[in-house]
Order: structure tokens, then C-alpha cells, then sequence
């Protein structure tokens, strides 16, 4: 089996002290690339963390998670070919 690598269309970035470990993000990422980690924060929570690759960047956890400025995403910048509006 051949595994195709497809490039990352995002990024996510937790902020562990933010987390409360309730997993609504876990949940809610499509791509899967979201876990709770087995270290406790300072204040005794599981955090979520993010694998470090496979993110969308569809933002779905971000809307799902209930505590301001846990998550942020970001998304990749495309290239766009430039396209002439009519040809001479």
C-alpha cells in the first residue's frame, strides 16, 4: 500500500493553560489530528494537543471549544497562478 502525503492546509496552536481537557475539540477535528495528552497541565488537566501534522484548517475546533484563546488556527497561505482576463 502506497501512503499519498497531501501538504497541510493548516496549523493549530493550543495554549495548555487555557485548555480545560474537555475533548469538545477532539471531537469536533474531521482530520483526527487532535488528542488529550497524558501530562497534566499546572492546573491538573489533560490538555488537548495537536499531532503536528494533517490539519484541514477548517477551524471546527475553535468554534467547538468553549474556552477563549485555547486555540488558535491558522491557515495556509495558496498560491495562486495569475490568469490573463483575455488573450491578444
Amino acid at each position: 500500500m502506497i501512503d499519498t502525503f497531501k501538504p497541510d492546509k493548516g496549523s493549530v496552536a493550543m495554549n495548555s493553560e487555557e485548555c480545560k481537557g474537555c475533548g469538545l475539540c477532539v471531537v469536533a477535528c474531521t482530520p483526527g489530528v487532535l488528542r488529550l495528552s497524558e501530562k497534566l497541565n499546572r492546573y491538573g488537566y489533560h490538555v488537548a494537543v495537536y499531532d503536528g501534522h494533517g490539519c484541514s484548517g477548517c477551524g471546527l475546533c475553535f468554534y467547538a471549544c468553549p474556552e477563549p484563546g485555547a486555540i488558535t488556527v491558522y491557515r495556509a497561505a495558496t498560491v495562486r497562478e495569475s490568469v490573463p482576463l483575455c488573450h491578444n
